[in-house]
């Protein structure tokens, strides 16, 4: 009966990944709210497979990262501007995900009335979420099992 109990007790408790997956996916702000992995999440910002495979400290980096190289400003025709993914190259309608919204909102718009220069305001979300070594080292465990297939557990040491 103790066995059971003591077995009980260990699969209660959430390991580093499932901990990294409710980071991961928390709203309103979450990795999830822009990225997707496994199927789950938003696929507005960049997929973060390439980045599974990097060290636990290279993969802190670009979370904490403040400006990211990928996000322009938007300018509209009727003067509203807001951060957002550039479109593909060749769309006659495009859509965009204002950033500055959580979770970003989606505006269909036709290519000619916008334009698009560099972000210098926009920072990403979780840079200013202020995680713990810890929460830091429970996403990082998630990006790579969910990324790279990977379950080795993260040192909140290694992601400083």
């Amino acid at each position: 009966m103790f066995w059971v109990f003591l077995l009980f007790a260990q699969s209660a408790v959430p390991s580093q990944i499932e901990r990294g997956q409710a980071l991961f996916y928390e709203s309103p702000a979450g990795c999830g709210t822009c990225h997707a992995l496994k199927g789950k999440g938003t696929a507005i910002g960049p997929d973060l497979k390439g980045v599974a495979r990097l060290s636990p400290a290279g993969i802190a980096m670009a979370i904490r990262s403040t400006v990211t190289q990928y996000v322009q400003t938007v300018k509209v025709k009727s003067g509203e501007s807001y951060p957002a993914m550039p479109p593909g190259p060749d769309d006659k309608t495009v859509k965009l995900y204002d950033l500055s919204k959580m979770p970003p909102e989606l505006h269909e718009m036709d290519r000619a009335d916008i334009s698009m220069s560099p972000n210098n305001s926009w920072k990403h979300p979780p840079s200013a979420r202020k995680y713990t070594d810890e929460q830091m080292a429970d996403v990082i465990a998630y990006v790579r099992y969910a990324g790279a297939g990977s379950k080795t557990p993260v040192d909140p040491a290694d992601v400083k």
